[in-house]
């Protein structure tokens, strides 16, 4: 199972080891995203930096069309399928996706490809920063992050 992770809030005035944990994360910047697997570290981290970010189960329609959107290799260029084949045992990116989603394969398998997904600000607003998930945005979501996603595509 893979979490999305999405940072909501900005560091100013935060704790040292929430700063930190978040640079671990490699989220720099918010309505940043990133791909976590579930265990026992992440799952520690996540709690320490539950105030500033979102995070969820996401699914492979979701995961397919972040990589198609916002999928980046180096130099400034989008992931394609022709390079997902060309340099992966994968035929496209949607097989890339399902591999993912289910824990069989990683990003970082892709060569080139940049860890962080650069997401859009939601789409008509969110429900707001400064509070947990079902009155805010913050925290777990479980499988609704996929809304959130699709929000920010």
């Amino acid at each position: 199972m893979t979490y999305a992770v999405v940072k909501m809030r900005g560091t100013v005035k935060t704790k040292p080891d929430a700063r930190r944990t978040l640079e671990l994360l490699n989220l720099s910047r918010t309505n940043h995203c990133v791909l976590v697997e579930d265990n026992v570290h992440y799952n520690g981290m996540l709690q320490k930096v539950k105030d500033y970010v979102a995070w969820g189960t996401i699914d492979r329609e979701t995961l397919s069309v972040l990589l198609e959107l916002r999928g980046a290799l180096g130099g400034r260029s989008r992931l394609t399928d022709a390079h997902v084949k060309e340099r992966t045992d994968f035929d496209d990116i949607h097989s890339l996706a399902t591999a993912v989603a289910s824990g069989k394969a990683m990003l970082q398998d892709v060569p080139d490809l940049k860890p962080v997904l650069r997401l859009h600000p939601p789409r008509k607003g969110h429900r707001g920063i400064k509070k947990p998930f079902p009155e805010g945005v913050l925290g777990f979501h479980g499988n609704e992050i996929n809304e959130l996603l699709l929000k920010m595509r």
